[in-house]
């Protein structure tokens, strides 16, 4: 099928800077995403045919399609989120690449090259259409290839009412990626039997799988005496810092996992002598394992406190979301159903656990199984990222399949 619009639409989407912020307060957390949603997106959603289109304080837009076939009572949703990683989002200004003939892309004039030498996945993609950035932001693609592939399937979906589907709802939401997004997901609102996030990255990935995660902050605080009499003194916050770190299993950081292994992740450290904060993320797989990772890092607290006779170092754990294997492998529906779709386009499913996290995470324990399908993007969150035209004519092909079954 043809989708004449796709690639014009992803282009609007990505020069628009949605990039959220882990340090605001409001909902969403930044203004960009209101506006990208209110005067780019909901003017859209209605002019391709979706009906009770409607902004709700938890910072998603929703749209319905009605059933054209009365026969057909299965309600499902897609999903796919509006905000960009933490790189410059600024002034995006992408390439097209016709016909991709191999070798290395210049990005732009910033001296940046996409090289098949370090990023083998170019060579999937001889012969077609690719978008890269021009080495100075990122793409956008994770998710706004996501927003543009629904959007369109819907517009071909009015346009071909031979086509028969049951009740379709969509939701483009916010600040995925800074974990709390879905934190307010309206699922009364969204009345489906189960859903998918389009917001996975190369052709056929079909997930339910994903990371159990947690915030850890560890405060410490030391004693600053001046170091020429500081024997038997001072306690160096900044040291205490290092001597926790290094009490972590080496073997599980993220440099040194793949597949199922977990990991203790340090993507923080400030300090001095007197007082030092360390900010990790801890993620894991299984239950037993993702406890166990926790207990770990409460217990090397603990026998440092005890061998300075104080406290010293202070454990802050938050949980962020869970393995939505466990809502959704009691109902495989969702995914036999994708599964199927895109055996029919010759697609190759790839199911392979998330090792990070998705909306769907937390929708599927709301109460909406929502598993994630592929949506294009390679080497995401970067200047490196880009995306195929035809892998994303597929994930628009899948979603139309899905519905018409």
């Amino acid at each position: 099928m043809s989708y004449e619009n796709l690639l014009k639409r992803f282009l609007t989407y990505v020069k628009v800077n949605t990039r959220s912020n882990p340090n605001s307060t409001t909902v969403p957390s930044t203004q960009s995403q209101v506006d990208f949603a209110l005067n780019v997106l909901k003017p859209e959603m209605e002019a391709v045919g979706l009906q009770d289109v409607h902004y709700l304080p938890n910072g998603y837009l929703v749209g319905t399609l009605p059933a054209n076939d009365a026969t057909k009572t299965r309600k499902i949703g897609f999903i796919a989120h509006m905000d960009t990683a933490d790189f410059n989002a600024e002034g995006v200004n992408p390439q097209v690449i016709d016909n991709y003939v191999g070798g290395s892309i210049e990005l732009g004039q910033s001296g940046y090259t996409l090289d098949p030498a370090e990023f083998p996945n170019l060579n999937n993609y001889l012969g077609q259409t690719l978008v890269t950035t021009d080495g100075t932001t990122l793409l956008g693609s994770d998710d706004k290839s996501g927003i543009a592939e629904i959007m369109t399937a819907i517009e071909y979906l009015v346009a071909h009412p031979e086509i028969k589907h049951g009740e379709i709802h969509v939701g483009f939401g916010p600040d995925e990626e800074i974990g709390v997004g879905a934190n307010h997901f309206d699922v009364d609102d969204f009345d489906v039997d189960f859903a998918y996030t389009v917001d996975g990255g190369p052709l056929g990935e079909l997930q339910y799988e994903t990371f159990s995660a947690a915030a850890l902050e560890v405060d410490f605080k030391g004693r600053n005496v001046h170091p020429g009499t500081a024997k038997n003194q001072m306690i160096n916050a900044l040291q205490l810092a290092i001597d926790f770190h290094n009490q972590l299993p080496e073997a599980d950081r993220p440099e040194n996992t793949e597949g199922y292994e977990g990991f203790f992740h340090l993507h923080g450290m400030e300090g001095t002598v007197d007082e030092a904060h360390s900010s990790y993320i801890i993620r894991d797989f299984e239950d037993a394992s993702f406890k166990g990772r926790k207990a770990l890092v409460q217990e090397i607290a603990d026998k440092m406190n005890k061998a300075l006779s104080k406290e010293c170092v202070f454990v802050h754990l938050n949980d962020q979301y869970y393995n939505m294997k466990k809502v959704i492998e009691k109902d495989m529906t969702p995914i036999e159903l994708a599964k199927e779709v895109m055996e029919d386009l010759n697609i190759k499913p790839v199911i392979e656990p998330i090792r990070g996290g998705t909306d769907g995470s937390k929708i599927s324990f709301m109460g909406i199984p929502t598993p994630n399908l592929f949506a294009g993007g390679e080497n995401m969150h970067g200047r490196f990222e880009f995306v195929s035209l035809q892998t994303m004519e597929k994930a628009v092909d899948v979603i139309i399949g899905i519905v018409r079954k």
